[in-house]
């Protein structure tokens, strides 16, 4: 299958790292310490692949943008210092990362972290250089917009016919159905595989292993 694109393009969090858990905890205790209504892990999973601000926004219903700065500052504190959940790698990812990289596919990833929350990541797991190039969440119109993706394109000279992108998220996949660039979604992440597969992925697949085999596949 790869073999069909110039660029393959993964999301983050819930597809290559394991930090839901992470992610809705922080949610909650940034809420408790501003005190607002502590959302449910539901609803903190939905918003999860939005950059942070609009994510915080749509999460609490408010367009009141001293709150949602509060909410964000006491998100990332909670983030960095006070939340120790751990936020591994799925079981696979490096296998996975490693033989794609060596089979001679250009990898990059397209996330709602900040860049420094990426570097950060890619620190802690080693991974960084698997990457050729990235768009974060403070370089770019935040998912569901294609910015992230044409930003990507327009450095690599690339049409979005030569590029696929993998993601856990409706928000993923608009992105790149906007678009026309070819999609594959991970059940194993955030959204349910009904609402992923509302928008036409090539693939739904339920693992890193079948990822893995799915994208070692020749086209």
């Amino acid at each position: 299958m790869t073999k069909q694109y110039e660029l393959i393009i993964f999301d983050w969090d819930g597809t290559l790292m394991d930090s839901a858990a992470k992610i809705v905890s922080c949610m909650q205790k940034a809420a408790a310490h501003c005190q607002v209504t502590i959302p449910s892990a539901a609803a903190v999973s939905h918003i999860i692949g939005i950059s942070l601000k609009p994510a915080i926004k749509q999460l609490f219903n408010t367009d009141d943008d001293e709150l949602a700065e509060r909410l964000t500052l006491a998100y990332k504190e909670v983030y960095l210092g006070a939340d120790t959940t751990p936020c591994p790698l799925f079981d696979g990812v490096t296998d996975m990362l490693s033989a794609l990289t060596d089979a001679g596919n250009v990898l990059a990833v397209a996330t709602g972290k900040a860049r420094r929350g990426l570097n950060r990541a890619w620190q802690q797991t080693d991974t960084g250089h698997f990457f050729t190039t990235s768009r974060c969440a403070d370089e770019a119109d935040s998912k569901p917009s294609p910015d992230m993706l044409l930003q990507l394109l327009e450095e690599r000279g690339l049409t979005a016919g030569q590029a696929l992108m993998i993601g856990d998220t409706t928000y993923d996949m608009l992105m790149a159905q906007a678009i026309g660039m070819d999609r594959v979604g991970v059940s194993y992440g955030v959204h349910a595989p009904v609402n992923l597969a509302k928008h036409h992925p090539k693939a739904i697949v339920h693992s890193i292993t079948e990822l893995h085999a799915l994208l070692m596949t020749q086209g």
